[in-house]
């Protein structure tokens, strides 16, 4: 192990609902009070309806969808993740919205048999005392 830390998320006021219920391993997207589309991430204007005072509130979602796209990182891009390479990241649409899409890292490993069209379910790597990062498995939640 490198003893480097893996690097936290620093919320802002506009991301901190999202890292505080991420932290309790719920997944919370942005909702524009106008055209009620969710955004991710949230701007200063709805990607949807264009407002420019859109109102974002938070509110849960499954964390579901499906696999569109996938990369295999082989080389650490951050700081505390040389040990964790080869990794994937998986470019999910998730199941609440069409053209919702979220990218975010595969728990099932890089020798995981993944194709476009694959279906995940969400889940959390807890990172830090009180900080977590939303994740991906495969399949369908079985609980």
């Amino acid at each position: 192990m490198s003893g480097v830390l893996r690097p936290v998320p620093v919320p802002d006021a506009r991301s901190a609902p999202y890292w505080e219920a991420a932290a309790r391993h719920e997944l919370a997207l942005a909702r524009c009070g106008r055209c009620a589309a969710f955004a991710l991430p949230p701007d200063m204007t709805c990607p949807h309806c264009h407002a420019t005072d859109p109102g974002f509130s938070y509110e849960p979602v499954s964390g579901r969808g499906t696999v569109r796209s996938w990369t295999v990182v082989r080389q650490s891009p951050l700081p505390g993740l040389a040990d964790e390479v080869p990794f994937v990241l998986v470019d999910v649409e998730l199941d609440e919205q069409a053209g919702l899409r979220m990218i975010g890292r595969l728990l099932d490993g890089p020798d995981s048999p993944l194709r476009v069209g694959d279906r995940v379910h969400l889940d959390f790597e807890d990172i830090a005392p009180g900080t977590a990062v939303p994740a991906f498995a495969l399949g369908e939640v079985t609980s």
